[in-house]
């Protein structure tokens, strides 16, 4: 095993606090929240569907912003940036798969791998070497030209993995990533996932109800009544034979 971790703190949450509505009508998911997720890490969240695990990821990911409290990515305060600049951080510095992988229809499988890099403003040329060694190195060397629709479930998801490292980013997070496939192609996919950890060096944050995913991580918290509790996990990972 490949072990790239550090102990320095790649994503610090601080103070994060949540809450939707007003009034009578107001709902808090989480108030005074801490996380930190060292580099190189991959960490499991779960908890119970509603608790807020999404928001959560959501907020680290720059995708949401809470209430109050502040989200520092190497020691810099990413809340604090312009729109402008806060968008451009997250698209170079953050990839995001989720359940649902949001792949474009009316594109195929290169195109919608480039999609990121060409948001970015990147040269195509430089674009495309990069789409295509990704989608060669999660097996869809034979899928460039395929439309979305033609390919499997498994197959959508990994050029969901391909979209989101396109640009190399640091981070993963991904939402439920396999929540919608069988147990073998999500095995397959849990593989893959560690694999791109220990290989890269990708600090990774997943939240998941599949315990077996869970198990895979450095560390698994889980979030109950607002707050992260430290889940026990086996003393060795399972076997990814």
């Amino acid at each position: 095993m490949n072990e790239k971790r550090s102990e320095t703190p790649f994503i610090q949450a601080v103070g994060l606090t949540k809450i939707y509505g007003e009034g009578v009508r107001q709902v808090e998911v989480f108030r005074n929240l801490d996380l930190t997720v060292k580099s190189g890490e991959r960490l499991a969240i779960t908890g119970a569907s509603g608790v807020g695990k999404s928001t959560l990821i959501h907020i680290l990911g720059l995708l949401d912003r809470p209430t109050a409290g502040r989200v520092y990515y190497n020691g810099q305060d990413v809340l604090g940036l312009s729109d402008e600049k806060r968008a451009n951080f997250r698209n170079t510095h953050v990839g995001f798969v989720f359940q649902f992988h949001y792949l474009l229809p009316e594109f195929n499988t290169l195109e919608n791998v480039m999609m990121p890099g060409i948001i970015a403003g990147k040269p195509r040329s430089e674009l495309r070497e990069r789409a295509v060694n990704w989608l060669e190195r999660l097996g869809l060397g034979h899928c460039l030209s395929r439309r979305i629709g033609e390919l499997s479930g498994g197959e959508q998801q990994r050029v969901a993995i391909a979209r989101a490292l396109v640009l190399s980013p640091p981070v993963l997070l991904a939402d439920e990533p396999t929540g919608n496939l069988d147990s073998r192609t999500s095995r397959s996919i849990h593989k893959m996932l560690v694999e791109l950890n220990e290989e890269l060096g990708l600090t990774m944050v997943v939240v998941t109800h599949n315990t077996e995913l869970a198990s895979m991580m450095h560390r698994s918290l889980r979030l109950v009544d607002g707050r992260l509790v430290q889940e026990k996990l086996p003393e060795s990972f399972p076997s990814m034979a």
